[in-house]
């Protein structure tokens, strides 16, 4: 029971982001009006990805000091669920785009910071599938893991505040502390840890698939 309590939870606490992000009510703001709430689900989309994307970074470090192939394989996993995750932000973010800003993808700053750092992480996947020897795989994928998350940080969260964007607190769009009163902030923060708690889960399944099958390859 000790083991599962905290996926009830992460479900539990999807639900209720789920529910209470179409229910409650919202302030009623210029440019963004309902599409509001779209913020308990693009945000925490992106907490989750940057959870999974810390442990991936954690793990290839881990690796680089004791080549346990455990660790690659957490590593792995963890950037394969941070990139499914990284796929529902920018997918939510361009639903969002489209209902305030009238496209899908209007080359805002944040959008193609978002996809350039997308395409750093599809890069690191086309990295693993190129080599075929599994310990130089396992070591050079680690650290390029471990320098793309800091690049990431800066494409999505620095560069684009250093120009003028579409997103909230630029471009006429009202300040994310607006948007965010104490009723939104609440389930958002509920949000942040249940799609991270949601994130964790599926990494620690896919990890457990993939130790199986290395396993088996192992033996074979």
């Amino acid at each position: 029971m000790y083991q599962t309590w905290w996926k009830v939870l992460a479900v539990l606490l999807v639900l209720t982001t789920i529910i209470a992000g179409f229910l409650i009510q919202v302030p009623r703001l210029p440019i963004v009006h309902e599409t509001i709430r779209n913020t308990f689900f693009h945000v925490p989309m992106w907490m989750a990805m940057f959870i999974v994307f810390i442990i991936s970074v954690v793990y290839s470090i881990k690796y680089l000091r004791s080549a346990d192939p455990k660790h690659d394989l957490i590593a792995v996993e963890c950037v394969n669920v941070g990139v499914f995750f990284f796929v529902l932000g920018l997918i939510t973010g361009m639903i969002w785009a489209r209902n305030t800003w009238g496209e899908y993808w209007s080359n805002d700053p944040k959008q193609n910071s978002a996809a350039i750092a997308f395409l750093l992480y599809c890069a690191y996947l086309v990295l693993r599938n190129a080599i075929d020897e599994e310990q130089k795989r396992a070591r050079i994928s680690a650290i390029y893991n471990i320098f793309a998350f800091p690049v990431m940080i800066v494409l999505i969260m620095v560069l684009p505040r250093m120009t003028d964007s579409l997103h909230p607190g630029n471009g006429g769009n009202p300040a994310f502390s607006k948007i965010t009163d104490n009723n939104v902030r609440m389930i958002l923060y509920v949000g942040f840890i249940a799609w991270s708690l949601m994130a964790v889960w599926i990494a620690t399944l896919r990890y457990r698939i993939r130790l199986i099958e290395y396993k088996q390859n192992s033996l074979d």
